[in-house]
């Protein structure tokens, strides 16, 4: 659902001069994956104080409010989600970056973040006088350092994509671990641009931490900024009733780190003796692992899966459920968890990566993986009322207190701010020698 944003001449002050920012996102994604609802909240509210924001982004096309300028940067799109692996027609090739990205796909690899970089870069180059500062959403591509000798470059990483990689790594066998290691080919090329560029902004202690260790990037030149929840959706819904036993949890329902598969298992030891529903918001390969798994759970009658909703629905389904779960095996900051504890639901999340930093004392947590403690939590929740609305309110008072996407972007603007006085300080060093 997409809601009228504020135009340029009703915008707050801004302390300085207005800016004139490009944002680059390779795949920006509405309403799962994070990077599509990051650009999504953080452009409106940098338009709201008086910014001028373009964003560059490849398929699938971010939803953005009025007032912020989207400028396709068209891929191949080959990882649609109708026709993923495809083989595009003859007449659809352009030039060697296309060339470049089907090339690397037929090789097992991964080419959205290398080959977006080097679009963006031929985009930028174009408008080299148009912006005043550049900020990447975790491309991390070799064509960000040839953007960085255009414009001062702000780099977001939310959390290094090796961290994917080892978990992946680590419930793979045979041959799926080769391929794995050749799909994520792409992230020794981030680690080498992400060395490179400061500031970058990272959304916890814990993504701090991984960056440092993985990237090998100085924890001088990082700024930790949390993110957002946009309480226009996420909000507690007093007026409607919950929905009996209902757990509802927002993960990408096949990747082995979000934990869906140990949230199903819980499920399934809970519904032999409570009578309980799930529902994920996700949408599962048809005749993948997680349905394969369902299946074999007879939890068909339990369980169902969503996509496609609009931030109110998802913010109504969240508010009417009785238990929120995020059972992921890591997080670098997880934006379903602030966003459930905003509409007050009560929280179980994982203890791993930036969970514990996130959710505080406000949510009940249990080992990763673990689904004989998920199922304990959970049995918890569901046998005692009052816990459930001591939980919840908890969660609802801390999001109040920390994590609004107004103040995401006033410090963001403050690192673009220090980028562009690095830059000409840079330059008139140069000047003077």
């Amino acid at each position: 659902m997409k809601e009228r944003g504020l135009d340029r001449t009703d915008a707050e002050p801004t302390e300085g001069e207005p800016l004139r920012v490009a944002l680059l996102s390779y795949r920006s994604k509405p309403t799962c994956g994070g990077q599509g609802v990051y650009l999504r909240h953080l452009s409106r509210e940098l338009v709201a104080l008086g910014h001028h924001v373009e964003v560059f982004s490849g398929q699938p096309y971010p939803e953005l409010d009025e007032g912020v300028i989207l400028n396709q940067v068209p891929s191949l799109d080959l990882y649609r989600d109708e026709d993923p692996f495809r083989t595009p027609k003859l007449h659809e090739y352009r030039d060697w970056i296309d060339v470049l990205e089907v090339a690397t796909m037929w090789t097992a690899g991964f080419p959205e973040p290398l080959t977006f970089s080097l679009r963006a870069y031929r985009e930028l180059k174009r408008r080299a006088g148009d912006f005043d500062v550049v900020q990447d959403n975790q491309t991390l591509g070799y064509g960000i350092l040839g953007i960085q000798r255009l414009f001062p470059v702000v780099g977001t990483i939310h959390h290094p994509i090796s961290v994917d990689r080892r978990i992946e790594l680590q419930n793979a066998e045979g041959w799926k671990r080769y391929s794995l290691r050749r799909w994520y080919g792409f992230v020794r090329m981030q680690a080498y641009v992400a060395a490179r560029l400061n500031p970058i902004l990272t959304v916890s202690e814990s993504s701090l931490a991984d960056i440092h260790r993985d990237f090998n990037v100085p924890q001088r030149n990082m700024r930790l900024i949390p993110l957002g929840v946009d309480t226009r959706y996420f909000h507690p819904r007093p007026h409607l009733p919950k929905r009996p036993g209902s757990i509802v949890a927002v993960a990408s329902a096949d990747s082995p780190m979000k934990g869906v598969a140990t949230l199903l298992h819980a499920v399934a030891k809970l519904a032999t003796e409570r009578d309980v529903n799930l529902t994920v918001v996700s949408r599962p390969t048809p005749g993948g692992p997680t349905e394969r798994l369902v299946q074999e759970l007879a939890l068909g009658d339990r369980v169902r899966f969503v996509h496609g909703i609009s931030d109110d629905e998802l913010g109504e389904l969240i508010a009417t459920s009785e238990i929120s779960v995020v059972p992921s095996l890591y997080e670098g900051f997880s934006l379903p968890a602030v966003e459930h504890m905003a509409c007050g639901t009560p929280l179980i999340a994982s203890r791993t990566g930036a969970l514990p930093e996130v959710v505080g004392d406000a949510a009940i947590l249990v080992t990763p993986g673990d689904a004989e403690e998920l199922a304990a939590a959970l049995r918890r929740l569901h046998d005692s009322p009052e816990l459930r609305e001591k939980v919840g309110r908890a969660g609802y008072d801390r999001v109040q207190e920390r994590f609004t996407w107004r103040v995401v972007a006033k410090r963001t603007v403050e690192a673009y701010r220090e980028a562009i006085a690095a830059r000409a300080a840079r330059t008139a060093r140069k000047g003077a020698a």
